[in-house]
């Protein structure tokens, strides 16, 4: 049995799969103010699509699911296969929305101090 596929082919389902995965993807990335689109991420990287992403990415990204800003990255391209440019992350810091603490919280603490009615 042979596994040989055309080229046409080939070339059809590549661009039918990075569709499917553009379509159902929130994510992106922030690079010196152009947003460009995240096709998957996973734990040591993510990719995009090798026609829409820009030239040279390498260094400060920031990656947004839709508005949320999730991650602020240190990246370098990694790969590019079957119309997908993969992504390396040097460093991946989540961001919160509170500021840090520099000290443990207590559970049982109050929020607030009310001063006695005078």
């Amino acid at each position: 049995m042979s596994t040989y596929v055309p080229k046409e082919v080939q070339a059809g389902l590549d661009r039918a799969r990075l569709a499917r995965l553009a379509k159902g993807s929130r994510l992106r990335i922030d690079v010196d103010g152009q947003i460009y689109r995240v096709l998957r991420m996973w734990k040591t990287g993510f990719s995009m699509d090798a026609a829409s992403a820009p030239s040279q990415v390498r260094g400060h990204v920031d990656l947004y699911d839709g508005t949320r800003h999730l991650f602020q990255c240190l990246v370098i391209a990694s790969e590019e296969d079957a119309g997908e440019v993969s992504f390396e992350f040097k460093r991946l810091t989540a961001v919160s929305d509170a500021p840090a603490l520099d000290f443990v919280k207590a559970k049982d603490a109050p929020v607030a101090l009310l001063a006695n009615g005078s």
